[in-house]
């Protein structure tokens, strides 16, 4: 990665489920892969150490109802150079009480949705959460 961006820790792909249960049996059961955070309306899966799968009982809006989401702790940076670049995103950069996450939205060319976001405490990631 070029020394000008910040660094990216994880990833998390976000997919929307109309029966968190079901999907549990398969990503748990059927795939065998560890939830890592439960959050009620969203569940996430270790994929790899810093690949996860989050699976949500809420839909955002774009493409295929898929989000990516792109772990850092560099929030604030990555809002500043895609801002710089002209890329389209939400806003800067809020806390979401509700998902104890840091973070905004970015629009890709095709409208996808990327989300930056830094975990607060309750994130098991490979170096736990720095807040």
């Amino acid at each position: 990665m070029p020394p000008d961006l910040p660094i990216i820790d994880e990833l998390v792909t976000f997919v929307y489920s109309t029966d968190l249960e079901r999907s549990h049996g398969f990503y748990a059961g059927v795939l065998g892969l560890e939830m890592v955070l439960d959050q009620g309306a969203c569940r996430i899966y270790r994929v790899t150490n810093t690949a996860y799968i989050g699976v949500c009982n809420h839909r955002k809006p774009g493409p295929d109802g898929v989000v990516v989401t792109i772990v850092s702790q560099d929030v604030d940076g990555w809002f500043a150079k895609l801002t710089s670049a002209g890329i389209s995103t939400d806003g800067p950069p809020r806390h979401n009480d509700r998902f104890d996450i840091y973070h905004f939205f970015a629009t890709d060319p095709d409208g996808h949705h990327i989300e930056f976001q830094r975990f607060g405490t309750s994130w098991p990631g490979p170096e736990g959460a720095k807040g």
